[in-house]
């Protein structure tokens, strides 16, 4: 599977059958956005909350490559009345296998407010999501989220291998707490995401790094735009 970062909290994933899942998609207007980055392919979106900084591409992607788009069921109602069709809906503890991947909808501590035409609309909750893949492996994808005790439940029932988490601070966690959200999930890789786009996000890397040294888990450190194998 290969991974490119894409700024903030945007991500692609491309499995080995081909498909491309694209995370989050925040292109337009994204000051972390690799300049210049093709985006060729998209077989699926999904969403984990409202907020323009994580969906803020998803309608013109969706009209553009007709990719199937996951995300909770309000969030998936205001895309369909964008004209955003083969949504599949779905809701927290839910599971639906899209493409090469089973998704699994779980907790996210966050709002969900989507600013449609200048006004806050009802979004549903925030989510995060385990995907897992053919070779029995998973992944956590955290979205934007505090540190919350049931990801243990999260470690418990899916075992994921990898997490990717927010460590910006002041609108999600910071690097103390994804150092617990580490201990909590016993992953063996986590990359950081969500921080350094603004000057406001002032985690680091480096910090959970240091915070997570007893800890059996590495911090992969990205760079936006240029992709990685997992």
């Amino acid at each position: 599977m290969e991974i490119t970062w894409l700024g903030h909290g945007s991500f692609q994933f491309r499995l080995p059958s081909g498909q491309v899942i694209l995370m989050d998609p925040w292109t337009e207007g994204n000051p972390a956005y690799p300049k210049g980055f093709p985006i060729e392919r998209v077989d699926t979106i999904c969403i984990t909350h409202g907020h323009f900084d994580h969906i803020h591409d998803a309608v013109p992607l969706a009209k553009r490559f007709s990719p199937e788009v996951v995300a909770i069921f309000e969030t998936c109602n205001w895309l369909e009345s964008k004209g955003v069709a083969n949504l599949r809906p779905m809701n927290k503890g839910g599971s639906q296998s899209v493409g090469e991947a089973a998704f699994t909808m779980t907790h996210a501590v966050h709002s969900c407010g989507i600013l449609d035409d200048g006004r806050i609309v009802y979004g549903g909750e925030a989510a995060g999501y385990v995907l897992r893949f053919a070779d029995g492996r998973a992944l956590y994808f955290a979205g934007d989220t505090s540190v919350f005790s049931d990801m243990h439940l999260i470690e418990q029932l899916y075992h994921p291998e990898l997490a990717f988490l927010p460590i910006g601070d002041l609108f999600t966690m910071g690097p103390m707490e994804a150092a617990l959200a580490c201990k909590l999930l016993r992953v063996r890789r986590v990359v950081p995401m969500h921080f350094g786009t603004f000057p406001l996000l002032t985690g680091r890397p480096d910090e959970l790094r240091e915070l997570v040294v007893d800890l059996e888990t590495d911090v992969w450190e990205l760079e936006p735009g240029k992709p990685v194998e997992w």
